[in-house]
């Protein structure tokens, strides 16, 4: 069963959104035991352009499902959402199952089989290449420095303040993210 937290900024949480939300995200329910326990947070956000973004987080103990969605329809953004949702379980199903195998004790097991798929249905994704790489202790300005003249979406370093090893990634909006090993 899920508990659902719904949170609004920028915009009231009404009953009917509400249910709405839960009408959808209900779906999920079948990838999991009946008598496990999840929490769905849900953020509902609206900007001043009238874009709608929707959140939704579902924690599984070590692992995390979460997908967003930014459109011009609040309710559209929520059946997109859950869709990736639903996406994300269906290709993961058989590395969150083995995860989750030895946690039948604890409720948060998932359940690995769907109704009309088959083993050959649950294709993985597999390593295909290794890279070894020196880290080398450098400033956050020096380390994206770094990673714009390697043309990488991403670049792992040490901080030379504190020695911790850190990523500096792009996001989806333009901006830059500092991952923060402590």
């Amino acid at each position: 069963m899920i508990n659902y937290k719904v949170r609004g900024e920028n915009i009231e949480v009404t009953e009917a959104l509400q249910a709405y939300v839960e009408d959808k995200l209900a779906k999920v329910e079948k990838y999991f035991h009946a008598d496990q326990e999840l929490t769905a947070r849900v953020n509902l956000k609206v900007y001043r352009e009238k874009t709608a973004k929707v959140e939704v987080t579902i924690p599984l103990g070590s692992l995390t499902l979460r997908a967003e969605d930014v459109s011009q329809d609040m309710y559209g953004s929520i059946d997109l959402v859950v869709d990736k949702i639903e996406r994300q379980i269906r290709k993961n199903k058989t590395k969150i199952a083995k995860k989750h195998r030895e946690k039948v004790a604890t409720g948060q097991v998932f359940t690995p089989e769907f109704e009309g798929e088959s083993q050959e249905d649950q294709v993985g994704l597999k390593v295909v290449r290794t890279k070894n790489i020196d880290l080398k202790p450098m400033t956050v300005d020096e380390a994206l420095l770094q990673m714009e003249l390697l043309g990488h979406d991403f670049f792992i370093y040490i901080d030379a303040d504190d020695n911790s090893t850190n990523v500096l990634y792009y996001r989806e909006d333009g901006n830059v993210g500092l991952i923060e090993a402590k």
